[in-house]
């Protein structure tokens, strides 16, 4: 378990945290939200920062990041070039004194079983270069399981795979978390990252934290105008200070009497097939529609966009 108490990110308000035991809590925020930040005080690469980090109950804040056996991965696919895919996965062992003598053959195993899970167990030989991106990365996460720590913090790990690589290694990152009982931190600044791994969101804004909860409880009562829009791709559509609209909630066609209408001209148009993207003028502000399948509507129409009076995000 993780806890971390008053750490200074910078912002107006020091940072809190109860991180669960088992579970991956998604760090979801824009640029200079605090993420790095906080990734690096837990992974202990910034131990001069104010407040306290505590791992399985014992306050490890002035400890080394070698002592902390906290895993780390990068978005970059961050391996030793010279170093054989065996040797990279490894080496985290080999710093903390293992693989001389009886521990050897301990550490193969600990590497080809990690591997295995990974399916990297027949590149073991290779150098990472001649690994393709998701090669690598997966090489990159068994090395930071390797050093068989408590806590994972990941910052952007799949950012650079395709979407199907990026299916593939979540799903596989889940087994993982559920079988080995980790504690894991995954920074994005993705809201669909929080849906399909997070078991938590966590949400930072000006390196302060504005919510936290299970996904989808965030995303039905976020607590503030910033707290939607972090959980909304694209961004909420605002209608004045007040009242915000979700792009995925906007319909050309009312469902039901008593629906919000709104007049709307349609500036371009953009699809990806399974979904059509109406880029609009509203009041004269700016918003987005996220309607599904091929809609048949062009640049320079006008258009009757619809919401229902449930789906309107209302603040005092």
């Amino acid at each position: 378990m993780l806890y971390i108490r008053a750490l200074d990110l910078g912002g107006p308000h020091a940072f809190s945290h109860h991180f669960a035991e088992g579970a991956i809590t998604v760090v979801l925020g824009r640029n200079n939200a605090g993420k790095t930040r906080l990734a690096r005080a837990v992974a202990g690469l910034d131990p001069s920062r104010p407040g306290t980090v505590f791992i399985n109950g014992a306050d490890v804040s002035t400890l080394s990041a070698r002592r902390r056996r906290v895993g780390l991965v990068y978005q970059a696919f961050v391996n030793y070039p010279n170093w054989s895919v065996f040797d990279n996965i490894a080496s985290p062992m080999k710093a903390a004194g293992r693989g001389r003598d009886r521990d050897a053959d301990e550490m193969a195993r600990t590497v080809e079983a990690l591997a295995d899970r990974l399916q990297i167990g027949d590149l073991l030989d290779r150098l990472p270069e001649a690994l393709s991106g998701g090669q690598q990365q997966r090489v990159a996460i068994a090395r930071a399981l390797a050093q068989q720590g408590d806590v994972l913090v990941m910052d952007e790990p799949l950012v650079n795979l395709d979407y199907k690589l990026r299916e593939e290694l979540s799903l596989q990152l889940r087994e993982i978390v559920q079988s080995d009982g980790l504690t894991v931190l995954y920074l994005t600044s993705d809201p669909k990252d929080a849906f399909t791994l997070g078991d938590e969101v966590l949400l930072l804004q000006d390196r302060t934290k504005l919510q936290s909860g299970t996904p989808l409880a965030v995303y039905n009562a976020p607590v503030s105008a910033a707290a939607a829009d972090l959980m909304s791709d694209p961004g909420v559509n605002r209608l004045g200070e007040q009242i915000l609209v979700r792009p995925e909630h906007l319909r050309l066609a009312p469902s039901a009497d008593g629906d919000a209408v709104f007049e709307a001209e349609v500036n371009s148009v953009e699809t990806s097939g399974a979904e059509t993207f109406l880029h609009c003028r509203v009041g004269g502000a700016d918003w987005v529609a996220r309607l599904p399948g091929m809609a048949d509507v062009q640049a320079g129409a006008r258009a009757r966009l619809y919401v229902a009076e449930d789906d309107l995000i209302r603040f005092d």
